[in-house]
């Protein structure tokens, strides 16, 4: 997978994401705050292997929600917040693992953290299985605009 930062073509595909049911909860909004947002920096896009975009990833500040920030729970030493989306039509094929993991290394290598730190709704139980087994603990929950979520940190394992 090649990461590089969200150029305009990319945020262009990305604020068109639909997502199913419940999950359309993660569809961005058509707005010129989306795509300033997006283009600020901290958005990194995903692309395969025969280029195509797969998703992205973004670290810091935008990763965070609103109301875990007010309730201080992003707080820590060393810690690098990160989100992340797939295409749409790629969730649920059983990719997620490869690509969360490729993202943890990018940022590994892009930001050196001691610690990754992600906040999920609670009702995404596919998401949460995969952070699981990337050795994301449940560190804390919180509810923003009625969705419940769940933080989930890990420690990062650095080569040695």
């Amino acid at each position: 997978m090649n990461f590089h930062l969200m150029t305009i073509t990319d945020a262009e595909q990305v604020a068109t994401w639909k997502y199913p049911q419940e999950y359309s909860f993660y569809d961005f909004e058509d707005s010129p705050e989306t795509f300033q947002e997006l283009l600020d920096g901290t958005y990194y896009a995903v692309r395969d292997n025969h280029g195509q975009l797969t998703g992205f990833f973004c670290f810091g500040h935008n990763a965070q929600v609103p109301e875990g920030r007010k309730q201080n729970l992003y707080k820590g030493e060393n810690v690098l917040d990160i989100g992340l989306g797939m295409k749409p039509d790629l969730t649920g094929k059983g990719i997620g693992f490869s690509f969360l993991k490729a993202g943890i290394e990018f940022a590994k290598q892009q930001f050196e953290p001691k610690n990754l730190r992600l906040s999920v709704a609670s009702f995404n139980s596919r998401a949460i299985k995969v952070y699981t087994r990337t050795r994301f603990k449940e560190t804390a929950s919180f509810v923003n605009n009625g969705t419940p979520f769940i933080v989930m940190t890990m420690e990062v394992e650095n080569p040695g």
